[in-house]
């Protein structure tokens, strides 16, 4: 019999990385043209705490405690005379409160003795104040004064980030680095929240939701998860 000669698979088309960030960032506008930080606030004072009682807590869970906190202590001045059990009961709920209670009550007496009572603009200076990290300061230069100082990595954007192909890395300090390298700086705090609402909406950390997504054409992961 003679020979059948077997057709080589023809080679992938290669993708260029930076057409492809681009259309997820097209799809992420389209998708969430309103997307904004979902912790209420008034001040940028009102927003630091509300971050700092973010961490390992929901959002609608936070919005449910500040409406009493602030009332309470609406700014600097007061939260810094604040008694620590009084602060520890309102925000109990969020978990870990004696930890965040000491944070809060720390960061409002740095902002009394070192800034005025005022919540200082630049990286440097937030990250002198206790209970404030990368993420934390980036929020709040980003929603607050609209400052693109760097890149919020919360878990939607870290699990993000890998299942879009942008970086294998798991380190939140890495994934910021890497984020701010291929993504427009004028779009940092935007694209932020876009992740942040995609993750919420669609891109579960469990069963995400890839046939219902948008992004799907453009991303790596769709199906895999």
């Amino acid at each position: 019999m003679p020979r059948v000669q077997q057709k080589k698979p023809k080679p992938r088309a290669t993708i260029d990385p930076k057409k492809r960030i681009a259309e997820i960032i097209a799809g992420l506008e389209e998708l969430y043209p309103k997307a904004v930080c979902e912790l209420d606030f008034a001040t940028p004072f009102q927003l630091l705490v509300a971050t700092i009682l973010s961490a390992q807590c929901t959002d609608k869970r936070v919005n449910l405690v500040t409406p009493a906190l602030f009332a309470r202590f609406p700014d600097a001045p007061a939260l810094a005379e604040a008694d620590p059990r009084e602060l520890e009961k309102i925000i109990q709920s969020t978990g870990f409160f004696r930890n965040k209670a000491k944070n809060m009550l720390g960061a409002a007496r740095v902002l009394m003795d070192d800034f005025d009572g005022q919540v200082p603009r630049t990286m440097e200076a937030l990250l002198t104040l206790p209970g404030v990290a990368r993420k934390t300061a980036n929020v709040v230069l980003g929603t607050a004064f609209g400052l693109n100082e760097g890149f919020v990595v919360d878990t939607h954007i870290g699990r993000l980030s890998q299942r879009l192909g942008f970086t294998r890395e798991i380190n939140p300090v890495k994934i910021e680095r890497v984020l701010m390298d291929k993504l427009p700086r004028e779009k940092w705090t935007q694209l932020g929240h876009q992740l942040i609402w995609h993750g919420r909406r669609i891109c579960h950390a469990r069963k995400p939701e890839c046939g219902a997504c948008p992004l799907q054409p453009h991303c790596p992961s769709a199906g895999k998860v």
